[in-house]
């Protein structure tokens, strides 16, 4: 537990230094203080932050996590031959820069959501939106981990891979599906497309703020589906239950590659 702490504690110093998490945040709360005051704000705010934070945190974090395996290779190259567990190692590393990146977006939106009372007025929909947030942080900064370690001697494939996910998870998929719905629609596919939606964390991320906010028919084919399906109450608990799968599975991955991998 010590070396664990102290990993992380090194981790965030050195990204405070960098300053990098501090514009991220500033990203943020300037694009979710003009939301709130152009938008109309309230529920019209928080749709648009959502729209927003499907898109581009997953991106970021994405993009973050394979960036900082490739940069600190030395670093933790050093790191292993220290009396160290590997486990340890792993956490130390990943919860150093995931836990930043995951407050700098949680804190740049809460900050004009709290001073424009929007967290008094709509206190439930606004901490949704931020906990999805920080869990497609994590998840996707996992991501980014394994294809860093997969990839460990070629860049230009672990960057490759890593634009490819993004864009088929965020922007393809659910046009994909559409598009079989359309080719087999004399079949019954809602089950089909239920278990679609559950590969793809994005996809139910953008489930439970659809739910919250009651807007199927603005939230794409596979939401749609899945609150006629479900209902409300039962579409969101699986809709979670599915996501925290998808945050472990991840960092369990990436726990095992980094465990077996031949720095």
């Amino acid at each position: 537990m010590k070396n664990l702490t102290h990993i992380i504690k090194n981790e965030w110093r050195t990204l405070l230094r960098g300053k990098w998490v501090a514009g991220y945040a500033l990203i943020f709360l300037v694009l979710t203080d003009s939301l709130l005051r152009f938008g109309g704000g309230g529920a019209e705010t928080l749709l648009s932050l959502s729209n927003v934070m499907l898109l581009f945190v997953p991106l970021v974090s994405m993009i973050y996590g394979i960036l900082y395996i490739y940069q600190s290779r030395e670093f933790v190259e050093l790191l292993l031959i220290q009396p160290v567990n590997r486990s340890v190692l792993y956490w130390g590393l990943f919860l150093g820069i995931s836990t930043p990146l995951m407050a700098a977006f949680m804190l740049g939106a809460a900050l004009p959501l709290g001073w424009h009372g929007i967290l008094m007025l709509d206190g439930a929909s606004s901490f949704l939106v931020l906990a999805l947030g920080g869990v497609l942080t994590l998840i996707f900064a996992s991501l980014g981990f394994v294809l860093g370690l997969m990839f460990y001697e070629d860049r230009i494939k672990g960057f490759g891979f890593t634009i490819v996910i993004w864009l088929f998870l965020a922007i393809l998929y659910d046009g994909l599906v559409l598009m079989l719905v359309f080719a087999f629609g004399q079949y019954p596919l809602e089950r089909f497309v239920i278990a679609v939606s559950m590969l793809n964390p994005i996809d139910l991320a953008r489930i439970l703020v659809m739910l919250e906010f009651d807007i199927s028919a603005l939230m794409g084919y596979t939401g749609a589906v899945f609150s006629r399906f479900f209902g409300s109450a039962t579409g969101s608990l699986t809709a979670a239950g599915m996501l925290g799968i998808w945050l472990a599975v991840p960092m369990w991955w990436g726990l095992r590659v980094f465990k077996r991998k031949d720095f």
